[in-house]
């Protein structure tokens, strides 16, 4: 009932005050929609000229009529409203009117259309259409009481005439801070919303705003208040007679959102001014300091209050003062801007490099600088930066070795003047792509590991050969892959390629050297087996005298002796298998003294190590040292020489025998052969018996013409670890575990094309 009050109240004063009729209009439909019985309502009025009724105010308009807009007539209508001032909507339905065709188009039929003249002698309607199962009767008492009200409105007191007038939204409230009137202004501001959503706009302290005002008798301006994203400013002025208050607002949102954008800026403005690393200052035209920001602390050594009066070219160095000051005035004067990169004077007596912008403030209507505002920025370590970078790329040009820079698409960006020469590749000339410059093998390897590894580690290393155009030969490289991340994220590649082309002529040059080696080697170690050759040798062309001479004897006992024939047949087969044994031993002896290119295959360690241990049998033999051989017949290959490989292994075991002799003078004694896969590599041991190496001593058996031996020459062991490591291999040595020295060497289990390679 109180909304129904206010918009009442809020009516009455809009038709005391005489507003436009679309307002009051707006105000009675207002005042009727608080009713809960009404669903809508709408106030048309007369139209003499046109014979028709037209809406007024703001409401959304019934829908047109059926026929021709231009013969539309609501004569009927008019005359049967001056002989009966209300009709049902059904009535309405059946006259011949315009009015009648829009209320079945707006399918309106539960309601009545009342006579009412808000401006007398101004004929009007007011159709209300009520909810389901309201009576039609309520509709008759509310027309009395409208008519009532309009007949009783000439003789009342105007109101409040400066709320009726005031352009800006305002309501009048009572003691407690009640709307009483709205005015034309806040009806407009509320729209759609019912007259009481006028107190959600006051400020939430209202009601002691307005108790403050009357007990003080004075205004309260300035008030803000926000609803809905909007600022609202309300000033509250106090009538103490009636105890009523009248408070209006108005829209201040823009006003006080760039009032506190104003604030925000300059404490921003102040905030950064006082806390920037750049040293913000302001000068004469003739440079001298007017004032410059803290900053001048951190990067020149001095307050601001010390630079105040000084002028800045004082602190310039001594060659850039002349040049610098010139060129900044007439820089200043002509385009009232300029930028400048310059050395300048640090407190302590260094040098800075800073770039200073400056912007010239003119006077208004003669243009005359009248001051300077510079911002400076020290970018030392950008130049020095620069420089590095300079350096570098000069060292880049300048390096024999080949640097190409790639992209991660595998293009090639950038190469160095080694780089084009050794890949003949001109300066004016397109860059191909890096796998037309490398090999199959070469770029498979690269996609397999070199870029995962180079992303992950930031560098990759591989030797490769690299293919330059033309007819030139591949060029051996050893090559580093490194992986770069430029300033804004990007990643990039370099190539950095050492040609190795005189490195694999010394490596094939040391290996020749070291084949002559030990092909000398393998002669004196026959010479100093001479005797056991010629034992073994000797041995089967005795057997086969011994034979010649039986079979010859059973030959002149033929004729007395019928089993002389089988005799001599198996004299003649003892003789084949005996001459064949030296043949054997010659055709080994042969191959361990061959001579030639190395011939790397695939080995079964058993057989080599036999043929090892048979050389140097009979050596132990006379010795009387056992050689124990615990050797498996399915051990996994090897890729090696035969005859180096041979070569070390007799090595061990003659060291081993003379280990043996030297614990054992006279004495029995054994030494150990075996092998056996470990880690991925098999793993051949030789244990002796002997009397081992001291701690201390043990790091120098490998060393060339390191021996204890009093005839020996200290090559041996040094050139077997050689061999074993040009294998990929390894040859180390330490105590035994029942004394003696152990010697174990091991070779990498692969594959044919990792041996060939």
């Amino acid at each position: 009932m109180s909304e129904i009050r206010v918009q009442l109240h809020s009516w009455l004063r809009l038709q005391r005050e005489a507003l436009p009729l679309a307002v009051r209009a707006d105000g009675l439909r207002r005042t009727l929609l608080a009713c809960p019985e009404v669903r809508q309502a709408f106030y048309l009025g007369w139209q003499p000229a046109t014979g028709i009724y037209s809406h007024e105010g703001s409401a959304a308009h019934l829908p047109p009529g059926f026929g021709d807009p231009l013969q539309a007539s609501d004569q009927a209508l008019f005359v049967a409203l001056n002989e009966q001032p209300r009709l049902s909507l059904g009535e309405l339905r059946q006259l011949p009117c315009w009015l009648a065709g829009r209320v079945r188009r707006a399918a309106i039929s539960h309601g009545q259309v009342l006579a009412l003249e808000l401006d007398a002698g101004q004929p009007g309607l007011l159709l209300i259409e009520l909810q389901e199962g309201v009576s039609l009767d309520w509709l008759g008492f509310i027309h009395e009481l409208l008519l009532a009200l309009l007949a009783n409105l000439p003789g009342q007191a105007r109101g409040c005439a400066l709320l009726g007038s005031d352009p800006q939204p305002g309501l009048l409230l009572d003691a407690q801070a009640q709307p009483l009137q709205l005015n034309a202004a806040m009806l407009k501001l509320l729209g759609e919303r019912p007259g009481s959503a006028a107190a959600a706009l006051l400020p939430i302290n209202a009601a002691q705003l307005v108790r403050a005002c009357l007990q003080q008798g004075r205004a309260i301006d300035a008030v803000e208040a926000q609803v809905d994203g909007q600022i609202l400013i309300w000033l509250f002025m106090p009538d103490p007679l009636e105890q009523q208050v009248l408070a209006r607002c108005r829209l201040a949102t823009e006003q006080v959102q760039a009032e506190r954008e104003a604030a925000k800026a300059s404490r921003l403005y102040r905030l950064i001014t006082e806390n920037t690393t750049d040293l913000i200052s302001r000068h004469t035209p003739e440079g001298r300091f007017l004032d410059a920001s803290p900053a001048s602390w951190t990067l020149l050594g001095y307050w601001p209050e010390e630079l105040r009066g000084t002028l800045v070219q004082a602190l310039f160095h001594h060659q850039d003062q002349a040049q610098l000051v010139q060129s900044t005035r007439e820089a200043l004067e002509q385009d009232g801007y300029h930028t400048m990169t310059f050395r300048i004077a640090h407190r302590d007596g260094h040098y800075l490099w800073f770039e200073t912008a400056s912007r010239a403030i003119r006077e208004t209507y003669t243009g005359a600088v009248v001051e300077v505002v510079s911002v400076s920025r020290d970018i030392t370590a950008r130049v020095q930066a620069e420089e590095n970078k300079r350096r570098l790329a000069e060292v880049v040009e300048a390096n024999t070795d080949l640097v190409l820079f790639i992209d991660p698409a595998g293009c090639l960006t950038y190469l160095n003047p080694s780089a084009r020469h050794a890949l003949n590749i001109a300066a004016n000339q397109a860059l191909p792509t890096l796998a037309a410059l490398l090999g199959e093998d070469d770029v498979q390897q690269l996609q397999a590991r070199g870029w995962a590894t180079a992303d992950a580690r930031g560098v990759w290393s591989a030797e490769v050969r690299l293919r330059p155009l033309g007819a030139r030969a591949p060029l051996p490289v050893s090559l580093v892959l490194l992986a770069h991340r430029g300033t804004g994220g990007e990643h990039y590649y370099s190539l950095v390629a050492r040609d190795m082309t005189e490195r694999e002529l010394r490596e094939a040059q040391q290996r020749r050297h070291q084949d002559e080696l030990a092909h000398t080697a393998r002669l004196v170690t026959l010479g100093e087996l001479a005797s056991g050759i010629a034992h073994e040798i000797n041995q089967p062309l005795a057997a086969v005298v011994n034979y010649a001479s039986a079979s010859q004897r059973y030959l002149k006992a033929l004729g007395t002796n019928p089993e002389a024939v089988d005799k001599v047949a198996q004299g003649l087969e003892r003789i084949s298998e005996h001459a064949n044994h030296a043949a054997e031993v010659i055709k080994r002896l042969r191959a361990f003294l061959r001579k030639g290119q190395r011939r790397t295959q695939a080995l079964d360690m058993a057989r080599v190590a036999r043929e090892a241990v048979r050389l140097c049998q009979w050596e132990a033999s006379n010795w009387q040292v056992n050689i124990v051989e615990q050797l498996a017949d399915n051990l996994p290959p090897v890729y090696a020489d035969r005859v180096l490989l041979e070569q070390v292994l007799l090595n061990l075991l003659r060291n081993a025998i003379d280990a043996n002799r030297e614990a054992h003078p006279g004495q029995p004694s054994r030494i150990e052969l075996s092998a056996g896969e470990r880690g991925g590599q098999l793993c051949v041991w030789v244990s002796d018996q002997g009397p081992g190496v001291e701690a201390a001593q043990l790091q120098h058996i490998f060393t060339p013409f390191y021996t204890s031996k009093a005839e020996g020459l200290g090559l041996g062991l040094s050139m077997s670890r050689s061999i074993i490591e040009g294998f990929g291999g390894a040859l180390e040595a330490h105590p035994g575990e029942g004394g003696g020295l152990c010697l174990e060497c091991r070779l990498p289990l692969g594959r044919g094309e990792q041996a060939e390679a």
